[in-house]
């Protein structure tokens, strides 16, 4: 049985709450509406691609211990290096002393308050390599206190302010089969070879990988020598979390000898600092993760996944006593992923992010199980898609978190005394002289059998609805991810060029609960969902704005699986591009990273046990009835969705006499749009490729 939604519980706090926050939003948006920069105006620019590395977004938020100050990282592009870049940068909580902390040409993240508020941690690059500093918060002096060999991740003070914890990759042993022989001095040999015996041997964005394990470590807060707390090659993973005292610290991992050949499976242990004693602390099926501890030092929640065979299963949060005893379920009336976890002052309730119809929330749960919403529209800090996304942070009744809109990437915004404010206006300096595309959204019935479908529709500037428009239907990848009506530089440029872009959640996003989400299982793609995309399409149609003889279709991993699908099955689109798609299932899962995880999930067994499922769930299944011009474009280092697939698909298409095109990205993983430029480079083979297909209609 599905869970049931969560709702506001009605009461005169939240109420007033509420009007607050639409007082503030209503007088925000009439301040942009009369603003003489900001209004509708002929003069304004449309947004183009090179405006892709002006834009400025906000991450990562962290309020100090008083409740005063937050300090977050502002990322913005780098034209002349081709890279994200990220600096420190602090406001205050009233909106005023918005400055740069520390900022540089270097990479900069994961900002973390001492307990005092009187230090701030944060990892930087600035030294050549991923090293933890330390910036005095009364004279502003920073240090470099440690020497790593490798990047920190999960930084956490002790209660006592006298140590920084942390996880970090420790390499292991390789195995050799055949001992290498002595080369003659002077000789010039061939590499030697590359010798692999683990499961797990390659990750996206890393390529074929050297063995090694993930473990917890402490460093003194002043500097000094790290000390590696946990053995074993095993991982243990963060968020991590102290006890009390400083004592022990509390981790997830799955300490198992099989852990490589399970997915989803993790206990929260603890390790004692002093004598790096390890203690198990919960023992339950599935995975227990991101451990938190109360203010008050008697309660631990953590996120809850149950281990089942299914592509989608929530993130629960699961409450019990330090020693482990007590265990329950606080979310149990929560219809999908609770996340984010952050334990009230009071140690009565807890805050979390989740996601409800295309919008990311910030809820709160008691100890007890009652829900609450407290705020919506985190987002904007994925700016190439319209994903969902965004964070928040809280301390001493504070809430900070990134604020998104269709029309604007993330700015820090705070909910203090129930009240919000938005503090940062990161791009009204660029995006306020842009004439950006409409983001309207639209509901309808699938065709397949009347499911209710959410989706939205960028017009084109200066938007005529008594004209027709070509029409793109981008389609996201995961399957198990979600849009909502945010900011997108790629479907920006899209609506800029003149299309009415289309997306939509179809059957399998989340946000709609967890029925909605598993209407895919074992049919991905499927006929199914490519009804979804169709009858929003003829919906659009009818509205009357949409030139019927110029639908193009394109999408990326998930979505370049649909893409592909699509198009064995209508001849309605005049053009596709299927960016890194999976074309064949049956050689897919053998050949990716995610091997384990996408059997078992997304699969009734492995492919030679199944033959006639792998395959009828393979575009290349449909190749015969192919006829619309295809576009491939993928990473040449993808292990996500490995280029082999687009080769296949390409060779079929090439075979078949389709017109096609292969564009292969060089020392490109999955995420073909990590780096600004490819970000551009995406869109423009996108248009370049539609705008060959076009049909001259009559308007």
């Amino acid at each position: 049985m599905a869970r049931k939604s969560l709702k506001m519980k009605n009461n005169t706090k939240f109420n007033h709450s509420v009007i607050l926050i639409k007082k503030y939003l209503l007088s925000f948006f009439l301040m942009l509406i009369i603003s003489p920069i900001s209004h509708a105006d002929e003069s304004l620019a449309l947004f183009e691609p090179m405006d892709v590395f002006d834009l400025e977004w906000a991450t990562d938020p962290r309020v100090s211990p008083d409740g005063k100050t937050i300090v977050y990282v502002r990322k913005s592009n780098d034209v002349m290096k081709d890279r994200e870049r990220s600096n420190l940068w602090q406001v205050s909580t009233d909106g005023t002393d918005h400055r740069p902390l520390y900022s540089g040409l270097k990479s900069i993240k994961s900002p973390r308050w001492s307990p005092s508020g009187e230090k701030l941690a944060f990892v930087s690059n600035d030294t050549g390599s991923q090293q933890i500093h330390v910036r005095w918060t009364d004279n502003g002096e920073t240090a470099v206190i440690s020497q790593l060999q490798a990047s920190p991740s999960n930084l956490s003070w002790s209660p006592d302010g006298k140590w920084l914890a942390f996880t970090m990759n420790v390499k292991a042993p390789s195995e050799t089969i055949a001992e290498p022989r002595t080369k003659p001095e002077g000789a010039s040999w061939a590499k030697g070879p590359i010798t692999v015996t683990t499961t797990r041997y390659q990750y996206d964005g890393q390529g074929i990988v050297e063995p090694a394990y993930r473990h917890v470590f402490i460093v003194p807060a002043d500097g000094g020598t790290a000390r590696q707390l946990t053995e074993g090659n095993f991982n243990h993973y963060g968020p991590l979390a102290w006890s009390p005292k400083s004592t022990h610290i509390f981790f997830s991992a799955y300490r198992s000898d099989d852990w490589e050949l399970v997915s989803d499976e993790a206990d929260i242990y603890s390790v004692n600092v002093v004598t790096k004693d390890i203690k198990q602390i919960t023992n339950q099926s599935g995975a227990e993760r991101s451990p938190v501890i109360s203010p008050n030092g008697e309660l631990i929640a953590f996120n809850q996944e149950e281990r089942r065979p299914l592509a989608y299963t929530p993130d629960q949060i699961v409450i019990m006593d330090l020693n482990g005893n007590n265990m329950r379920l606080l979310t149990e009336d929560l219809d999908g992923d609770a996340n984010n976890l952050h334990w009230a002052n009071d140690s009565k309730s807890i805050f979390f992010a989740y996601d409800e119809r295309g919008i990311r929330k910030i809820g709160r749960v008691t100890t007890k199980g009652k829900l609450q919403e407290i705020t919506k529209g985190l987002g904007g800090t994925t700016l190439g898609r319209p994903y969902l996304s965004g964070g928040f942070h809280l301390a001493n009744d504070t809430i900070a978190y990134t604020h998104g809109t269709s029309k604007r990437p993330a700015n820090v915004a705070v909910i203090n005394e129930e009240e919000v404010q938005i503090l940062t206006a990161l791009n009204e300096d660029l995006l306020s002289h842009r004439k950006l595309g409409a983001v309207n959204e639209i509901t309808y019935k699938s065709s397949f059998d009347n499911q209710e479908i959410q989706g939205w529709y960028i017009t084109p500037p200066d938007f005529d609805p008594s004209k027709k428009y070509p029409l793109i239907l981008e389609i996201h990848g995961g399957p198990h991810l979600a849009y909502g009506p945010y900011f997108s530089a790629e479907l920006q440029i899209m609506a800029a060029a003149g299309y009415v872009v289309f997306y939509n959640n179809y059957r399998g996003s989340l946000s709609y609960g967890e029925d909605f989400a598993l209407l895919l299982q074992y049919k991905y793609s499927s006929e199914e969902d490519f009804a979804d995309h169709m009858s929003g399409i003829d919906t659009l149609i009818d509205l009357g704005f949409i030139d019927d003889e110029n639908l193009f279709v394109a999408g990326g991993s998930a979505g370049g699986i649909a893409t592909a699908y699509a198009v064995g099955l209508t001849d309605r689109f005049n053009a596709a591009v299927a960016a890194k798609p999976v074309i064949n299932w049956l050689s897919k899962p053998l050949t990716a990273d995610s091997m384990v995880g996408q059997i078992y999930h997304q699969f009734p067994g492995p492919p030679w046990e199944h033959l006639e499922h792998y395959w009828n769930r393979s575009p290349l299944s449909l190749m015969g009835n192919v006829t619309t011009p295809t576009m491939l474009l993928t990473g040449e280092n993808d292990r996500r969705t490995p280029i082999s697939e687009t080769e296949q698909f390409y060779q079929a298409l090439r075979l078949k006499g389709v017109d096609s095109a292969m564009v292969r990205l060089p020392d490109t993983s999955h995420g073909i749009a990590s780096r600004p430029s490819r970000l551009i480079t995406k869109v423009d083979h996108i248009l370049a490729w539609f705008e060959r297909y076009k049909t001259e209609t009559t308007q």
